[in-house]
């Protein structure tokens, strides 16, 4: 009875009960946790310890209730651990936007491969994914026109030859005075002539990628090379093939043998809504997250903004370049971006589950004094950062306010206004 009496009394703080004969039985059936007619009964040890919520005036024959304090909400000692309380306190707010896009090659490090002369593909050494180096073989064609070169090489290569055998034998028979100046002026002329037929052919050779070795075993031997080495002319990763043994390709013709792209950088493509577009500046920076790599945050810069936009979504494409140094990113990825356009801004901060929307759509805070006694206030509430909501109005900093059981606060408030 006497823990029934001080109950009732940490309840007439918000709300003066006169209690007639029936106290007794009214504070009983509080406890138990029951309906009455007309309100009710809060158990002492239930869920929720609220200033008014006592059984309804006219539920207690004789009572007599003056108005509640509004929106108020007093803990019981055993629920004091329900509720945690801090100070509120200033964070920085950045000023950010955010898309989604995906993930594609850049474009501008990616490149066809296309076989420079007419053959049919004898060999091929790569397949989509592998990592190529500068120079490494992709395949290798049977090349009529590299046949025609070669020959020509040779061909050259005897003429010189004997070009300069008559030269020399010109030389010593005009220096007997055995032969005329003409015919030795001749000579040399013509040797002159193979030489310059010579050095054109080697270079006709060596845009089939022959080197200066390899030229000189086939002049050596008499002996064409028919085979085509095509190399990859940059360093990066197979990303398409469309070759096989015995095709036939052209230069320039598509689809091209193979693709390779320099995954060094990858590009994302979001598109901004319109009024967003004139945040975006080019050289921003920008922090990219992917679902496939949770957790993980990718750095970038904003390298393209559209310079139209479309008549039907109203949006903006947007191309940043992001560094991915460890080849993790794939064509295609699902992304978010997001970027900074503004400097930071410094407001109080409540955490998320310190700010509760109540039923009208208001959203409110629960501040105290005595971390014992609660008092609902609206707030306006801005952005929403790391777990944490700017409050712009409504909240000063230094004032202690629910961090936790916010919503335990609210419900029990509802309850005692029924």
């Amino acid at each position: 009875m006497a823990a029934g009496i001080w109950l009732v009394r940490m309840k007439t703080k918000t709300r003066t009960i006169t209690l007639g004969a029936a106290a007794i039985a009214i504070v009983a059936s509080f406890l138990a946790g029951v309906y009455v007619a007309g309100g009710y009964r809060t158990p002492r040890n239930g869920p929720f310890g609220v200033s008014d919520a006592v059984a309804a005036p006219e539920a207690i024959p004789g009572a007599k209730a003056a108005a509640p304090a509004a929106n108020i909400v007093e803990l019981l000692e055993t629920q004091l651990k329900a509720v945690k309380v801090e100070v509120a306190a200033e964070r920085e707010f950045p000023i950010e936007k955010s898309a989604v896009g995906s993930i594609d090659f850049n474009e501008e490090m990616l490149t066809q491969v296309f076989t420079p002369y007419q053959g049919r593909i004898v060999e091929l050494f790569a397949k989509i994914g592998d990592e190529v180096k500068k120079g490494q073989a992709l395949f290798t064609i049977d090349s009529p026109d590299l046949v025609q070169a070669s020959s020509t090489l040779i061909s050259s290569a005897a003429v010189l030859e004997l070009t300069t055998r008559n030269v020399e034998r010109l030389r010593m028979l005009y220096t007997a005075r055995a032969a005329a100046q003409k015919d030795f002026e001749q000579a040399t002329s013509d040797n002159r002539t193979a030489e310059g037929a010579y050095r054109a052919a080697r270079d006709a050779v060596r845009l089939f990628g022959k080197t200066d070795d390899e030229m000189d075993r086939i002049v050596e031997k008499r002996r064409v090379d028919p085979i085509l080495v095509v190399p990859s002319p940059i360093s990066g990763r197979i990303t398409a093939r469309n070759a096989s043994p015995g095709l036939l390709v052209q230069p320039g013709n598509a689809p091209a043998p193979f693709a390779v792209a320099d995954v060094s950088t990858m590009w994302m493509l979001a598109n901004v809504a319109e009024s967003d577009s004139p945040s975006f500046q080019v050289g921003q920076d920008v922090r990219v997250s992917l679902m496939a790599h949770p957790g993980r945050v990718f750095e970038g810069r904003i390298s393209t903004i559209g310079s139209t936009v479309d008549p039907i979504t109203h949006r903006v494409l947007v191309r940043s370049e992001i560094d991915d140094p460890k080849h993790e990113l794939r064509s295609g990825m699902f992304a978010n971006f997001i970027i900074r356009t503004g400097d930071p801004m410094r407001a109080v901060a409540v955490p998320l589950d310190g700010v509760v929307r109540e039923g009208d759509g208001t959203m409110t805070v629960w501040v105290t004094a005595d971390r014992r006694r609660f008092t609902m206030r609206p707030v306006k509430i801005g952005l929403l950062r790391d777990g944490y909501y700017q409050i712009l109005d409504g909240l000063r900093s230094g004032e202690l306010v629910a961090t936790e059981g916010a919503l335990f606060l609210s419900n029990a408030l509802a309850i005692a206004a029924r």
